[in-house]
């Protein structure tokens, strides 16, 4: 049976770039397949501590490693014009041809509002998002451009610094109308776990959206960026995702929260039972390799995983000789 394609969640929230990039190359010579770092101006919390700018760090991290990376994922719509974007993935991925892919998604608040402009609801962040995917793709083709839409402007210009082929954009997805669009305008789709129905609903629409595209579903790539806590035993696994990563343990929409100090009071309400369902934590390496190969069942093409504690280091050695080479594509 194939390999699985099983890649690191690099969090630059929790650790600064020389620490990061040791752990890429750490788990590169594990066997992770590849590298995934999310683009945050702010941590979630003031107890994560870092926030490192995610194109110098992948820059970089394509140096030390051999697999695939892309950030999973950066907002086209506010800090950063969409234009910038593109130049962004062109450059990284002539840097490092056929190992990159762009992922998008409409943006938080907590990076997105630093630049003081209108803070949006989602269908307006959603539309903005799409549109920006409009003008990247335009700049992907190496010709002279513009465009006149409703958020953006862009006056006629090109990217000089071009791959042969541009990255595949990948789109942060977990409801019905985004996964539907993502079907229609991109090349692929990155969601988070969730319960079996809502992957297969998110599956459906995204399916749906591509054949009305003229693209066949089953060749665009599935994403899932897993988070976890592992440790040497329970108890410090619970204790390492109530102290490094209590946002996986809140039940609600984060997108419109501004502050990691708003984050932090938040996190004094969270306790182990609010993971229950949402994240799993076990000191057993074959629990979570039965949770990840679940994924692998369902459908998805790649699993990145995020290991909320400090401990990753030990993380990625357990997982790189007991985990991985057990999991099945």
């Amino acid at each position: 049976m194939a390999t699985a394609k099983i890649g690191y969640a690099a969090m630059l929230e929790q650790f600064a770039p020389g620490e990061v990039l040791d752990l890429c190359a750490r788990a590169d010579t594990a066997g992770f397949s590849g590298v995934m770092a999310a683009d945050h101006f702010q941590p979630w919390t003031p107890q994560q501590g870092q926030a490192s700018f995610v194109w110098e760090v992948l820059a970089v991290a394509g140096f030390r490693t051999r697999g695939d990376m892309g950030p999973g994922v950066t907002c086209p719509s506010f800090r950063m014009h969409p234009a910038i974007v593109a130049q962004a993935a062109a450059t990284l991925e002539v840097m490092y041809p056929g190992r990159t892919w762009l992922g998008l998604g409409s943006g938080e608040a907590l990076n997105e509002h630093i630049v003081g402009g209108y803070w949006p609801e989602a269908p307006e962040r959603i539309s903005r998002m799409f549109e920006a995917i409009e003008i990247i793709t335009k700049l992907f083709s190496g010709k002279d451009v513009k465009h006149d839409g409703r958020f953006f402007k862009m006056e006629t210009c090109r990217l000089w610094t071009l791959p042969q082929k541009g990255p595949p954009i990948y789109v942060a997805t977990a409801g019905p109308v985004t996964a539907r669009r993502t079907g229609q305008f991109a090349d692929g789709l990155i969601t988070v776990g969730a319960p079996e129905e809502k992957i297969e609903m998110v599956f459906g629409k995204f399916a749906e959206g591509a054949r009305e595209a003229g693209k066949d579903p089953s060749t665009m790539p599935k994403i899932l960026q897993l988070h976890l806590s592992w440790a040497e035993t329970d108890e410090q696994a619970v204790t390492n995702a109530v102290a490094d990563w209590p946002n996986g343990g809140m039940k609600f929409a984060k997108q419109d929260i501004r502050s990691p100090r708003d984050f932090e009071q938040m996190a004094a309400l969270v306790g182990p039972d609010d993971f229950k369902g949402r994240m799993l934590i076990s000191a057993d390496p074959e629990i979570h390799r039965r949770e990840i190969q679940k994924f692998l069942d369902l459908g998805f093409d790649q699993i990145y995983l995020h290991n909320v504690g400090r401990n990753q280091a030990e993380w990625i050695d357990v997982f790189g000789r007991e985990v991985l080479p057990k999991l099945t594509a």
